[in-house]
């Protein structure tokens, strides 16, 4: 368990170790924060529509996705005619039906994810071993994604998984607290406060309920989170090679 937590921090360390060891760091460091920022434009929309494509295969349907036009949800929208621009977010998928089931739920909120299993995680072995410091860029947006995501798609992921094992053990007849169910933990924090009846909470029980939801909720997050990175991490023994070996292994 300790080499779990401890794998992301000692591969990013080892990647950091790697460039300041770079002849010129100041012009490395320029480039990195271009290739970093185009990295995340391009990410972003896809970032979206795998959560789409997630909920489309594994047997839901999907009616509109938010991007904003600066991350070129104007010319999706020519391919994905419910892709639409606009909203509060950088994109969100704001028309979905999961049709009632947790797993195509949570596969919506997972999807993006596989990204970071598959290339992310590698990049950053990669990126350390090989010393490849062009790569920690693309890296770091990519494989760290659950970790920068833990406020939203995670705790979104810890929250379904919560209420179900909420609803199971009370034996409640629908899902106990629904609207606990966020990709957004600050936008529910503030609900707690200003419109705790959005959230379906009518008593001080039902506030301190769903207050220990959302705090287990959060916890379920964080777990997911180095669970991701635990698995690219495992496909990465199978598929990098070479390069000094890496700290903390499982």
């Amino acid at each position: 368990m300790k080499s779990f937590f401890r794998q992301p921090f000692d591969d990013v360390i080892q990647c950091l170790e790697m460039l300041v060891t770079v002849r010129r760091p100041g012009l490395l460091m320029i480039g990195l924060l271009f290739v970093g920022i185009l990295t995340w434009f391009v990410y972003v929309p896809i970032h979206e529509l795998l959560h789409a494509a997630g909920c489309i295969v594994t047997g839901g349907t999907v009616t509109e996705l938010e991007i904003q036009s600066h991350y070129f949800g104007g010319w999706i929208h020519e391919i994905f005619p419910w892709v639409t621009t606009g909203g509060d977010y950088a994109g969100r998928l704001t028309g979905w039906d999961w049709k009632g089931s947790d797993f195509i739920y949570l596969s919506t909120d997972f999807a993006p994810f596989l990204l970071s299993v598959f290339i992310g995680v590698p990049l950053i072995k990669i990126c350390g071993r090989r010393k490849r410091p062009v790569l920690f860029a693309v890296a770091v947006v990519l494989g760290l994604a659950p970790f920068y995501n833990l406020q939203g798609d995670y705790f979104e992921m810890g929250s379904v998984c919560v209420t179900r094992i909420v609803t199971e053990v009370s034996g409640a007849s629908e899902i106990v607290f629904p609207n606990l169910r966020s990709d957004d933990v600050f936008r529910t924090i503030e609900q707690f406060f200003t419109k705790p009846g959005d959230l379906g909470i009518r008593s001080v029980r039902g506030f301190i309920g769903a207050m220990v939801i959302s705090i287990v909720s959060l916890v379920f997050s964080l777990f997911f989170a180095f669970l991701t990175y635990w698995l690219g991490h495992q496909w990465s023994r199978l598929i990098v090679r070479g390069g000094s070996p890496g700290k903390g292994k499982a």
